[in-house]
Formats: structure tokens, sequence, C-alpha cells
């Protein structure tokens, strides 16, 4: 009987909830509880404008998730399966569930996922669940790059001429190529991110590049249908926020630069765009006002434009989501878009019109990576063991889904989080954001956050001339060939070893009650005897010998390469840090120290130095990146194809496998010419980093 009331009541209690929802489009619904089908920084960023809001939050997680901030912070959250996407955030059957269950009136896709999932849109409909986004005929048009230059066109938005065509053939899109006039751009017809996306710069690499972009596009969008452009050399990457309501209207909120990128990904945005006039900026932003009604936009969208240097633009797609970048529109604009996502769905009318619209400053996001720039930007995983950040307020904010303690995961992203400044004009917010990355200190992992230092304060960044070869261009600069390690910042990480080494000594001096013991090894102090020790430090594979003398005053003499510095000072725990308050011959000097097991960082506002402590001989075992004869992994990641077979001959540079790994795909060469002698990893397999791929044979040769 009580089984009986509890479905009962739980059917009627849908019933209410869905006829609410079939009133939304004449305003009368009220969202209360929402389910984001998303995870990390964008879960949390809905959650706390939905708290705010007073609107319940309901998270899903994978089971590599269940530990994570967005689970903490929502009001109920649901497993929903293994760590791989498609069996989890992708698995749309098992949300709809998940929203069914909870009573939630609306999903809120975040990006990626399923925000652009046409079915998946259709799918809500259908359940009478609201989807946080535009319809799902607007993700079909501005899906399928093909179909929404057409409707551009139509619209009277400047396009960039290429081949659309359903003939996929490789003969015909090499023809087409040609005819277009190399470099071409190719590209995934559903698309986005950079996924799918490949440039050739001539006839003889198009295949190749072709036959890498169908490969990622069938993985990251279940789809491999291409489409050509001329590729714009140097053009600059502009964006313009667009949002619309059920009721036909639209506005724009202004234009994003998004230029500076590596692998076809953002890494620095700001709005407004540098140098862009008024006039360009109007014209700009109605051009996204027509492409959005084009196809009756309602809810959050980007129009994204290729700019040259005559300030020419052209349409490039549409984002039918919410972007990574929003933050900085909202900084400039004084919004907030979830919200107004929110208010939308649930059949309200746009909060603002155009003309109470206006750019009130500038602002600046920088994406934090677990990537490495120094070996071309190759993402990683691993645990956060230290991770402090500047301190929030109304001019700096943190979006993160990440805490100390927590690890970035190979199965997702390696975004670690969006930092993002506002300032009065250009210059003080680029002068905030380089202060603010120096403030962001992480241990446990390479970051790019040293790299996207050195690109604010480039100086042709600082004059605003970007563009997406930006990197490229200004290689030298951004990669300066490194100098000898600085004997200063020696000197500090010995100081720093030695006095965590006297604390570490003086509490265990506590603990075993002996606290007159004068043979302790950290204080160096010997009855008249000038005590000396030997250290070794590490930079990357550069040894460095450090001798060290304990004076009787309490300070030291350090000895590097013949020159003698005199070294004193003392660490200071505050508020969780570490600092290091040392005197190098004079030179007075504050850091913020992080000693891990084998490790030690400095951070400073003059910059990272970060050594490394050799390891024990007797703990050194056999690196599988060094295997004699092998191919390594650069990451842990799956086999997703393999070129070669056992007895196969091979040059060195030959392509021998792909592997997709943080949502990448990376291409495994030969590093020398050799016969196959054996593939430990077949299609579908999953390898560690450093784990070695193909091993072969050299090929001797005759006499």
């Amino acid at each position: 009987m009580l089984m009986r009331w509890l479905r009962r009541n739980l059917k009627k209690q849908w019933s209410c909830a869905r006829t609410c929802i079939r009133n939304a489009a004449t305003g009368s619904c009220r969202i209360e509880k929402v389910l984001i089908a998303n995870r990390g920084e964008i879960a949390c960023r809905v959650m706390r404008t939905a708290k705010k809001m007073g609107v319940r939050s309901v998270a899903v997680y994978s089971e590599a998730d269940k530990n994570s901030m967005h689970v903490s912070m929502a009001d109920e959250a649901y497993h929903i399966g293994p760590a791989a996407s498609q069996q989890s955030y992708l698995n749309m059957e098992k949300i709809i569930q998940v929203a069914k269950l909870t009573e939630a009136q609306a999903i809120h896709p975040g990006y990626g996922f399923l925000s652009e999932n046409t079915e998946f849109a259709e799918w809500c409909k259908k359940e009478g669940i609201i989807f946080i986004g535009p319809p799902s005929t607007a993700i079909r048009d501005m899906g399928i790059k093909s179909t929404s230059k057409a409707i551009m066109s139509a619209a009277g938005v400047p396009i960039v001429e290429g081949y659309h065509g359903d003939n996929q053939s490789d003969q015909q899109l090499m023809e087409e190529a040609s005819q277009i006039g190399y470099p071409v751009m190719i590209k995934a017809v559903r698309g986005g991110g950079g996924k799918g996306m490949r440039i050739a710069q001539t006839k003889a690499e198009f295949l190749e590049q072709l036959e890498s972009a169908r490969r990622e596009a069938q993985k990251s969008f279940n789809d491999d249908i291409m489409l050509l452009e001329k590729f714009v050399e140097n053009p600059r990457h502009v964006e313009v926020q667009v949002f619309g309501d059920q009721y036909g209207n639209a506005v724009y909120l202004f234009e994003r630069d998004c230029s500076v990128q590596r692998r076809h990904q953002k890494i620095i945005e700001e709005a407004p765009g540098p140098g862009i006039s008024p006039e360009v900026r109007r014209r700009l932003g109605e051009a996204a006002v027509r492409a959005a009604k084009a196809v009756n936009y309602v809810g959050a969208g980007t129009v994204e434009f290729i700019m040259d240097s005559q300030h020419n633009f052209y349409f490039m797609e549409m984002n039918t989501r919410l972007q990574v970048e929003h933050p900085v529109t909202e900084m400039i604009t004084g919004t907030d878009l979830v919200e107004w996502q929110l208010r939308v769905a649930a059949g309200e009318k746009l909060p603002m019109s155009q003309e109470e619209l206006s750019v009130k400053g500038h602002s600046f996001e920088a994406r934090i990576y677990a990537e490495d720039p120094n070996n071309n930007f190759m993402p990683g995983a691993g645990p956060l063991l230290h991770l402090s950040t500047p301190v929030p307020d109304a001019f700096t904010r943190i979006e993160t889904g990440v805490r100390q303690g927590d690890e970035v995961s190979v199965h997702y992203d390696p975004m670690i989080a969006k930092l993002v400044v506002w300032g009065h004009d250009r210059t003080a917010a680029l002068n905030k954001l380089k202060y603010c990355l120096r403030q962001y200190n992480i241990v446990g992992l390479n970051t790019n956050i040293s790299f996207l230092f050195k690109l604010a304060a480039h100086p042709e960044f600082e004059a605003g001339n970007v563009h997406t070869n930006f990197i490229p261009q200004h290689y030298d600069g951004l990669f300066p060939a490194k100098g000898a390690t600085s004997k200063t910042a020696l000197c500090q990480a010995a100081l720093a070893l030695i006095l965590q080494e006297r604390i570490q000594t003086n509490t265990f001096r506590a603990l075993s009650h002996d606290p007159f013991s004068p043979f302790a090894r950290s204080s160096g102090r010997r009855l008249n005897i000038l005590h000396r020790r030997s250290l070794t430090l590490l930079e990357e594979q550069n040894k460095m010998n450090i001798e060290v003398a304990y004076n009787n005053d309490g300070t030291y003499s350090i000895q590097i390469d013949g020159q003698v510095f005199h070294v004193f000072g003392k660490l200071n725990t505050e508020e969780d840090a570490t600092y290091l308050e040392s005197s190098v011959n004079g030179i007075l000097s504050r850091s913020k120290v992080v000693i891990t097991d084998n490790s030690i960082h400095l951070f400073s506002m003059e910059g990272t130095v970060e050594f490394s402590r050799p390891v024990p001989k007797y703990l050194v075992g056999i690196d599988a990146s060094g295997a004699e004869g092998a191919a390594v992994a650069p990451m842990t990641g799956t086999i997703e194809k393999v070129f070669v077979k056992e007895g196969d001959h091979v040059q060195a540079g030959d392509p021998l496998m792909v592997m997709i790994a943080m949502k990448m795909e990376h291409t495994i060469k030969a590093p020398k010419a050799g016969i196959i002698e054996k593939i430990l990893y077949n299609e579908g397999s999953q390898a560690n980093r450093h784990a070695p791929l193909v091993k072969f044979m050299e090929e001797v040769a005759s006499e």
C-alpha cells in the first residue's frame, strides 16, 4: 500500500512539474531545480548562480569524479557511470533518468559534452524538461558548418568561401583544395574547440591532415564529414556574445578577442577587442544579431568571426552554448549570463535592451592548464599537491572545479582554472593579470602559468598586436634559450632545505623528550668545529653541486662553482603557506616555499624556480622512456590506431600509432629507422606515460 501511495504521489508531482514547464513560454514557469549535465569548473559556475537565485542544483558524476568539487557543491549528486565520458557525461539516457528522478525542471548542459547535441535537446523537450539552450533546430543548423554558411550568407553575414559539399571522397576534397588554393583549413562540419581541425599547407600533406581530422572528428562528434576553407594568414579570432529570448528579441554583449591560441584552442581571451573602433564594434554586433535571428535563437550563443588586418570580418561558426570565456563579457557589462540563461529558459524576456548595454573597462581571462609548454603544450595529468591562488575580489575571479589535493584526470580536459581580471582600461587589466599570475602557485604537475606570464608581458601582446599565429611568430621571445641557473636561487633553495631540516629535527627532538642534545644534524653546529656539508640539486637534467659551511653566528657560507655567498634567513608560516625570508650577499628577498619529497619550489613576484633532489641510487629503477629500441607514450592514453605490423621497415619520423589522451589526438612516430620487432599495445588498449609502445630493431647497413 505504501509503495502504491509513493508511486501515485511521485507521478502527481512529476505531472505538476511538466505542467509548469508547458507554461514556460507564457513566462509563468519558475525553475526551482536544475540538473547540471557537466563537470568541473563550469558545473561549479552554474551552481554558484543557481544558489544566488535560490535554485537547487543537481550534479551528476562519473566514477573518476566522485570526490570532486562540483559534487560537494551540489544540493544533490548522482553517479552515472565509469570515467569514460561516453559511458557517463555523454550518456543521455542516464542523465534524463536522473532529471526525472530528482524532479529537476531544467537541465543546464554547460559547454562541451551534450551542450550542442541536437538529439539531447529534443529528448529533453519530449520528456517535458527545459533544455537551457537554443531550440534543437538552431543547434542543428549552426552545428553543421556547411548549413550555417548558407544561412549566414542569406542573412547578409560575411562568410569565407570554401567547399561545403556532400562529395567526401579523398579525390574530390583534394581537387576542391587545389581550386581554393593552399594553405587550406580542413574542418569537421560538427566541430568545435579545435577538434577535427587541421591546416594543410601543401598538397603533399593534405591527405595525412585530412585523415587525422576525420579520426578526431569521429571520436569527438561521431561524424567525420569535412568542409574546406581558404586559410586566412595571421587572422584575428573575434567573437560576439549574443542573447535571444522566446519573444524574438536579441542583443549583442560586444566582442571578445580570442586570437592567441595553441593547437587551435584559446589560452588568453579579452574583452573588448584591442584596437577595434566603435563603428567596427557596432557592425560586428549587428551582424551577430542577424545571425542569431536567422535561426530564431534563444539563450546564450557566440558568433565567431575571423578578422583580417584591415578589420574586415567573416563568419566562421556559431557556438550554440555558453562559452568558456564568457566571464570577460560579464566583467565588462556587469551581467551574469548564467542568470540570464535561467531566466530566459523559464520564459522571461531579456533582462536588458541593446540601448542599456555598454562596455565598461577591460577584462582578460587566462586559461590555466595542466600541460607542458616546453613540450609542444603536451597535456598532462596528476595531483595538485599544492594549490594557492590570488584572493578573489570584485576585480578578480577564479573559475575552477578543483582544490588542493584533487587530481587532474587523464579522462577529461586538462584545464585547471580560469583566471579572470578587470581594469579601468586595457593597460590596468593587463597589469592586474600579470600580478595575479605570479600569485597562482601550483605544485604536482606541469602547468602553463609561467608561459602565460611571458605571453602577457610580451611587448607585442602589450601593444594589442594579436593574431592566431602569435605564438609561432614570437616563439623565440616566448621560449628563450635557457640561461645559467641563478646562483642566488640556488642559495635560497639550499637555505630553505636546511631551515626545514632544522624545524623537523627540533620537532623530533621535542617528541623524543631530548631537548638538550648538541648533536642534531640540522643545526650544523659542532663544539669548536666548523661543520660543512654537500648538497646536490637538479634543474631539469642539470646537476648543481653546493658546498655549505655552517657559521657559528647562525649564518651560512655557500659555495657554488668556486663562488662563495654569505647567506642567512628564516622560514615563516602564514595562513597555511611557508615563506622564506632570506639574505644572499646582503640582498633581501621573500619567496613562498613548497618542499615535497623530491622537489623544492620558490614562488616570488620575480618568477618561479623549481629544483629537484637526486633519487638515491638504491631507489632508481628502469625508466621505460629510455628503453633501447622503443617508441614510448608521451602521456597516459588510449591507442586509437596502429599503422604498422611486425616485420615492417620504417624510417625515422614515420607514423606508428595514434593515441587519444586528454581529448587530443597524438601521432607517435618512429624515433629512428628500423624493423618493427614487436607491437606492445593494440588498438583500444590503454598505455601509461613513458610506456614503450613499439619495439624495433635497427637495420644493419650492408657492407
